[in-house]
Formats: structure tokens, C-alpha cells, sequence
């Protein structure tokens, strides 16, 4: 599973107040896959010495801003975590979570590809035990281009029926892969989708382009409900999420559909079911969630020639 943005952002609300205006007195990268093409050394010596002004997310990226105009961008990708640590090691992850496909933990000092060094003692780690993170530094007045592909942020205002609308419109790609195109609405996984296409009443296989204004203020309703959710759950830990400080999410004991096949619908008297979307695996009830038509191409009237 990769992060979405609900863990993003637990991670993010987390550590942003503990690291404000903290000093980093080093940063130690162990794996130069973490700065590619990069070397490690340059990023170090551009991170030391720097104070945090705070801790942002753009989509399902991590923005360090530090206060020489640059900003260190992360990317959790598949099994990432970024998590604060007590002086004298502490407690990492006091859950009893193990991950699923190895039995061991993801917080795990073994797995430790960068550690920043604060100046109160405590240190910041980037562990990752698949090695698909990333981080690299942008200057702050690049940052709009740097994420120019990046599409709406579905938790701000400007994320309206209409703007969903504007997005949607003439598509014909399935709303599950619609919903999980970057490059539309910044931030929605698999997970997330399911969730938000459960809550709006659509099937994920309906044409993104048939939805009439009704659907579009109902699925506009189920990304911000889905996202929510997963946020005030503190994010879902099916596999190697934990959040800043190491702890497992509670969202995957909410879902309503994600990974619930054969059970019971929670709305109507259906059962979930699981299709492959896009290659992703989709939950939903068929029994309730709308499968809306592609609708019909305009045809152009003849001209007619004056005789």
C-alpha cells in the first residue's frame, strides 16, 4: 500500500509543530537511493545547518521548507515512513503491528536510510524497507513549476462540483482510474477511491465524463468525507504505514468497502464485491452504487446549401 494523502497528512500534523524552528545539525543519508541522482554528500551538506520553518504536503509529497529558500521534498512512496525519535533511541514503533509480507517491523533501525539529527537531542528517521522513497531539494521559488502536473488539492476550496466538473469533462476513463490520475485531483489512492465512490453512489466503472451536477456534488462529498475519515483515523495501516510517531492508523478498521469482499453492504442488503480497475483491485456494491451511461455524442446538423 502505497501512502495516500490522509497518511501524508497525519504525518505531516504530527511533526510539523515538534519540528518548527528546530535545528538540523545533520542530516546521515545511508542509502544513496534516497537522494538519486544526488549524491548524498550535497544534500547533507545543504541540510546541515539549517532551522525548519515547517512542514507541508503537496499530494502525497512531504515539503521540509528550511529557511535558506529551499525545501527538502520526500516522497514515501510504497513502504516509507518519517518518524520522530526520542533521545536514546525510544520507542519506535510500539505497536504490535508486524508488516504482512515480511513479519517485521517498517520502523525498524535496520531499515534506516536517512537520519536527521535536531539540535533538542531528538532525531528524525526516514526508514524505508522496500527502498522506493525519495528525497531532493527545491528551491522555493521552483516549487509551483516543480509540481506544475500536480493537480487540485481535493481538502482546499478550490475543489468544487464545478472544478470536478471541469476535470471530468469528455473523459471516458473509469471513475476509479479517474479518480487515481495525479495529475486531476492530487492525493487519492486506491483506498481512498473506493471509499470516496462508495460514499458518492457510483459504480467505478462509470465513464468519468457522464456525471450530471448531482454526481459531481456527491463524489466532490465522498473525496472530502473519504479523506476525512482517513485523516481523523489517523491513517490506515494495512501493511507498513506508521505515522510520525511510529504508531499504527485505525482507518482500515473503518472502511465501509476497501477489502471487505463477500461482506455485507453497510448501506443496503448487498454484498461487496472486488473487480480490477486500471490493474488496482476495486471494492464496491453493485446494489447500490449507480452505473451511470456514456452519454451520447452530439450530432452535427447537416448545412444546409442554398440552391
Amino acid at each position: 500500500m502505497v501512502p495516500e494523502l490522509p497518511e501524508v497528512e497525519t504525518v505531516c500534523r504530527q511533526l510539523e509543530p515538534e519540528l518548527e524552528g528546530r535545528r538540523i545539525e545533520a542530516l546521515e543519508v545511508y542509502d544513496a537511493r534516497w537522494t538519486r541522482p544526488v549524491p548524498p554528500a550535497e544534500i547533507e551538506a545543504a541540510v546541515a545547518g539549517r532551522t525548519i520553518e515547517g512542514l507541508g504536503r503537496r499530494g502525497k509529497y512531504l515539503l521540509l521548507r528550511l529557511d535558506d529558500g529551499q525545501t527538502l521534498v520526500m516522497h514515501l512512496r510504497m513502504t516509507g515512513n518519517l518518524i520522530l525519535v526520542e533521545p536514546g533511541g525510544g520507542a519506535i514503533d510500539p505497536s504490535e503491528g508486524r508488516r504482512l509480507y515480511e513479519g517485521e517491523r517498517s520502523t525498524e533501525e535496520r531499515h534506516l536510510r536517512a537520519r536527521f539529527a535536531l539540535d533538542d537531542g531528538r532525531e528524525v528517521w526516514f526508514t524505508d524497507p522496500r527502498r522506493f522513497g525519495e528525497a531532493f531539494l527545491v528551491e522555493d521559488a521552483d516549487l509551483e513549476a516543480r509540481f506544475a502536473r500536480l493537480g487540485i488539492e481535493p481538502l482546499s476550496e478550490e475543489f468544487t462540483p464545478a472544478a470536478l466538473g471541469e476535470i471530468a469533462a469528455g473523459r471516458t476513463a473509469p471513475l476509479k482510474s479517474f479518480l487515481l490520475d495525479q495529475k486531476g485531483i492530487a492525493g487519492v489512492g486506491n483506498i481512498y477511491a473506493d471509499e470516496a465512490l462508495f460514499r458518492a453512489r457510483l459504480h467505478p466503472l462509470s465513464p468519468a465524463g457522464s456525471m450530471r451536477p448531482e454526481h459531481l456534488e456527491a463524489l466532490r462529498d465522498g473525496v472530502v468525507a473519504a479523506l476525512e475519515a482517513g485523516i481523523d483515523g489517523g491513517g490506515a495501516s494495512i501493511d507498513d504505514y506508521r505515522d510520525g510517531r511510529g504508531e499504527r492508523g485505525t482507518m482500515q478498521d473503518e472502511f465501509l468497502v476497501h477489502t471487505r469482499e463477500g461482506e455485507l453492504c453497510p448501506r443496503c442488503e448487498g454484498t461487496i464485491e472486488r473487480i480490477v480497475v486500471g490493474g488496482r483491485s476495486t471494492y464496491f456494491c453493485s446494489g447500490c452504487q449507480v452505473k451511470l451511461r456514456r452519454k451520447p455524442r452530439r450530432r452535427r446538423r447537416p448545412v444546409r446549401r442554398s440552391p
